[in-house]
């Protein structure tokens, strides 16, 4: 399992981040994360990339404190928004988008809004282009224009951490393109942001990438780590080469052959006497994790 970047202690007490030593997951005798050690620092966009059960949304969910380790600790400094892949929206409780936006600023059951809350709604809101929908229900938005409204919640929280699980994935374009700037914009203005992905072309754009296969894998620069030999090994299929991009065949076969687990994986397994689940999908884009 490749290192993880360090950043001095000094920066990192100041601003966002987390790190994790040691950090494991079991659900009963499934390993959703295997042992575990990364360290994320402030200003850095962190790409997860990995198959579906690969432990992309276990290590997001660790990291918002929806989820206690197995065995290992992981210590967050700042304040911390997840947009989950699965929002559930339910029909007999309606909510307005401008609800929706207000709900990234409360603080407890009494807190009551100010001028400054208001604020800061107002500028996600324009940030993502979402302000013209704001008397809009939000259960009427097409799943771009919701994902926007998620997404500027999160930013509207003022999280000096902020957490994506497959936050453009079937998305129309330009809410691809507004989310991915708000992404680089937090960074640049000093925040931290970590999301999963299955597209080569968006985690590309990070400044590092975490690839994961039940633990990490490699980490490093994308050109360091989005290559075919890593990849191939991450997703246990082989790379096709086509107009110059490079796509993973993620194959599954369920006949005779053992499904892939990395080395560091099959180690703990067989050390814990458990099993690794390794869920069927279609491709890289098949189900999500």
């Amino acid at each position: 399992m490749a290192s993880a970047t360090l950043h001095s202690e000094s920066t990192y007490a100041v601003h966002a981040g987390f790190a994790a030593t040691g950090v494991c997951v079991h659900h009963g005798a499934t390993v959703a994360l295997a042992p575990t050690d990364l360290e994320v620092g402030p200003g850095t966009v962190v790409a997860l990339v990995g198959s579906n059960g690969s432990g992309k949304t276990t290590l997001l969910h660790l990291v918002a404190g929806l989820l206690e380790p197995t065995a290992g600790s992981i210590d967050v400094i700042g304040r911390v928004a997840l947009v989950a892949q699965h929002q559930a929206h339910h029909p007999w409780m309606p909510l307005s988008v401008d609800e929706v936006l207000r709900m990234g600023r409360y603080r407890g059951l009494v807190h009551r809004l100010g001028r400054a809350d208001r604020d800061e709604i107002d500028r996600a809101a324009e940030r993502l282009e979402v302000a013209h929908l704001r008397r809009r229900a939000y259960g009427a938005l097409s799943g771009g224009e919701r994902q926007r409204v998620l997404v500027a919640k999160a930013v509207a929280s003022g999280a000096d951490l902020l957490l994506l699980d497959e936050p453009i994935t079937g998305l129309d374009l330009p809410s691809q393109g507004r989310i991915l700037e708000v992404i680089d914009e937090h960074a640049r203005s000093g925040g931290t942001v970590v999301f999963s992905t299955h597209h080569l072309g968006e985690a590309s754009r990070a400044d590092r990438v975490v690839l994961m296969a039940g633990c990490v894998l490699a980490d490093g620069r994308p050109e360091e780590v989005l290559v075919p030999e890593l990849l191939a090994e991450a997703f246990g299929g082989r790379m096709v080469l086509g107009d110059g991009t490079a796509v993973v065949v993620d194959e599954h076969h369920h006949d005779h052959e053992t499904p892939f687990v990395a080395a560091d994986l099959a180690a703990h397994l067989d050390h814990h006497g458990h099993h690794h689940e390794h869920p069927h999908h279609d491709g890289p884009t098949g189900g999500r994790e």
